[in-house]
């Protein structure tokens, strides 16, 4: 048997309602473009991405969603899930002003997701390969500029 439920995400010790929150909020985030024909953040694919990355850091982003469900309780009277639209947009500016840091890390686990899936890549006209071990082509600066920094006293210790 797979590690998949009948939906295709795969399982995470995420509750279903703490799914459903995520969700909402990185379509939120990136949605669907019909405009260049992108998928958004909550595509099946990429969101499957974005839950096993979140798995990996699973208490904090835990936190974060908790965070942000319990500010739509207090300021909405009901949960995330259940608010419009509107709603929701102002509740997620007053969640960035009050929790940055946990905002930030929802924000970084869905773009790194995001930008990993090759139709995005693809509409980017890049590879659809990692940068290492081809690497890409970088162009050579003036490394004379680095003088500078060359011809400084050293102001560290040496390790033994």
């Amino acid at each position: 048997m797979s590690d998949q439920d009948i939906t295709g995400v795969a399982a995470t010790s995420f509750t279903d309602e703490e799914t459903q929150i995520l969700k909402i909020l990185v379509d939120m985030i990136i949605p669907a473009s019909d405009e260049y024909s992108l998928p958004g953040a909550a595509d099946a694919v990429i969101f499957a991405d974005i839950l096993a990355t979140a798995e990996a850091r699973h208490g904090p982003v835990c936190a974060a969603l908790s965070a942000l469900d319990e500010l739509a309780r207090e300021s909405q009277d009901n949960g995330f899930t259940a608010l419009d639209l509107d709603q929701r947009d102002g509740l997620v500016v007053e969640f960035r002003r009050l929790h940055p840091a946990a905002a930030d890390l929802l924000a970084t686990i869905t773009v790194q997701c995001y930008y990993r899936d090759d139709r995005v890549m693809r509409a980017l006209d890049m590879e659809t390969r990692p940068p290492f071990p081809a690497g890409f082509t970088v162009d050579q600066g003036d490394w004379s500029l680095l003088n500078p920094v060359r011809g400084r006293p050293e102001f560290y210790r040496k390790a033994p």
